[in-house]
């Protein structure tokens, strides 16, 4: 035990009856690089802001260098020797960087008014070349890169007695050169005794720099393994939580030769997170995109709906040549978009049921900017029946007030009272419980069975195992594979995951 910095014991933590951390144990050791991995709502989060003091715990013990933490508040932690780097940088761009260095931790001149700016930069200028990184000091944060703010983030996490640095997806912004760079500074840290925990969704920086890995899944400690005796494969069948996969599902026979082709994307690039990508779409198809958190699924469907300008690359609807400037020249082409985020971009919480389901419809429905309001009756009154949606009253209930499943199907009805051409559905099943899932998915393949084009995003591999005719495997913002029919098996599309070479 002496080797060990961090000791987590059962640590546990609760949000309004959500057990969002269960009984989850660990260890980091000194000089350790320390890799924390799950997929979306595994925990990561919740127990990063429960060890650094911003979240108090509801059970369990948090061990620093032998000595229990107090937990009070994050600067208190952070004088114990626990420093956090997070992928939203929590600098100040209008601030010289030696003013951000010593943010809330200024040194004074005797009598306690003016500062030492001259020692600050002095200092600030040693400690940034501590790892690397020579720059003027003097100038705003905003003059200089992504990168360099990420260094000088990291300067100003160590810099002051610090034990274990938690980076938190610290390469997001980064291009392959600037990760390497970072990845070295983790390195130096290590040589210098400073423990890291880090977390990332990029499977080959988790390889290049962790001594250890420990996986979270619906907040429990699915384990802690040396990095050298796992592979990809076996990483990712951890975190999905599949260890023995079989191939139940019989699939439809879907006739790609007899069919239209809806759409077509190629080569689309953006910033960081797209890098020349491209797929297809064919009528009444149901294409799923798979692939870790973080490849470039989501940004992906936003270049589609136009909610978000591509770099480079062309779009194709129904043969043209289309560029949709913003998401109502989409949905006037026949798209509709069920986002991921329901409660944030999908239901707006404090209308009815009946004003959201129609809200994509209403300019179908007035004459003279008045509404039709018997039309739109008719219309809610339907698509309730039809997806059979459970609400007491769609005119009086507020959607806020139905269930996480309910609150789907009635955004579901909001596009398909439009009579889309394609559905794009971002994590369909997100967030709703067992009978709801099967409920949605009768309706997805329903709706493909009647010529509608289904663009599925999941990081549920039973789903699209399930329902879709086609999988393309994205990792990195390329696609790198292609599953068709019954190929497609949760252990073929972890292994192309796993494998993550470019196939485009």
């Amino acid at each position: 035990m002496d080797d060990v910095l961090l000791d987590v014991k059962l640590l546990d933590k609760n949000f309004s009856g959500v057990h969002a951390l269960k009984h989850v144990s660990f260890q980091v050791k000194y000089g350790e690089v320390h890799a924390l991995m799950g997929e979306n709502g595994a925990g990561k989060s919740t127990l990063i802001k429960v060890l650094t003091g911003i979240y108090p715990k509801d059970g369990g013990k948090i061990c620093l260098a032998g000595k229990e933490l107090p937990y009070n508040n994050p600067i208190s932690i952070s004088k114990q020797g626990i420093s956090t780097v997070y992928q939203e940088l929590n600098l100040i761009p209008n601030l010289t960087v030696y003013e951000n260095m010593f943010l809330g931790r200024e040194i004074k001149r005797k009598g306690g008014i003016l500062l030492e700016r001259n020692f600050m930069k002095l200092r600030a200028k040693e400690q940034l070349a501590q790892i690397g990184v020579a720059i003027d000091v003097t100038k705003r944060l905003d003059n200089y890169s992504t990168a360099v703010q990420q260094m000088i983030a990291i300067a100003r996490a160590i810099s002051v007695n610090c034990k274990l640095v938690i980076m938190d997806e610290p390469t997001s912004s980064l291009d392959k050169r600037e990760v390497q760079v970072l990845l070295n500074i983790i390195r130096m840290l290590k040589k210098q005794g400073i423990s890291t925990i880090f977390i990332s969704h990029k499977l080959d920086e988790v390889f290049a720099i962790a001594d250890r890995m420990t996986i979270l899944k619906d907040g429990e400690c699915v384990g802690t393994y040396p990095t050298k005796d796992l592979s990809q494969l076996k990483l990712v069948s951890l975190m999905l939580g599949k260890n023995s996969i079989r191939q139940e599902v019989e699939k439809r026979d879907y006739k790609f030769g007899d069919s239209t082709e809806i759409l077509k994307v190629s080569n689309i690039k953006q910033g960081m997170r797209l890098h020349g990508i491209g797929i297809t779409v064919k009528e009444g198809e149901i294409l799923g995109l798979a692939g870790l958190l973080g490849c470039g699924r989501t940004e992906l469907a936003h270049v589609i709906f136009g909610s978000s300008t591509p770099d480079s690359g062309e779009i194709y609807w129904l043969g043209q040549k289309v560029c949709f400037k913003n998401p109502a020249q989409a949905i006037k082409k026949g798209l509709g978009f069920c986002t991921e985020d329901r409660k944030s971009e999908g239901i707006v919480p404090n209308m009815s049921v009946s004003d959201n389901l129609s809200l994509a419809i209403l300019p179908q429905l007035q004459k003279l900017g008045i509404i039709d309001n018997s039309a739109r009756k008719d219309l809610v009154n339907k698509y309730v029946k039809l997806l059979r949606i459970k609400t007491s009253d769609p005119e009086q209930q507020l959607i806020k007030n139905l269930s996480g499943g309910n609150q789907q199907k009635v955004l579901l009805a909001r596009w398909l009272c439009r009579q889309p051409r394609l559905m794009i559905l971002d994590e369909p099943n997100r967030g709703i419980d067992i009978g709801a899932k099967s409920e949605i998915e009768m309706l997805i393949q329903d709706l493909a069975k009647q010529g509608i084009s289904i663009l599925m995003i999941s990081s549920e591999l039973e789903e699209l195992e399930r329902n879709c005719d086609r999988v393309v495997v994205i990792n990195n913002g390329k696609n790198v594979g292609q599953l068709q029919g019954k190929e497609i098996t949760q252990a073929n599309i972890m292994q192309l995951i796993a494998d993550g070479k470019d196939l485009s």
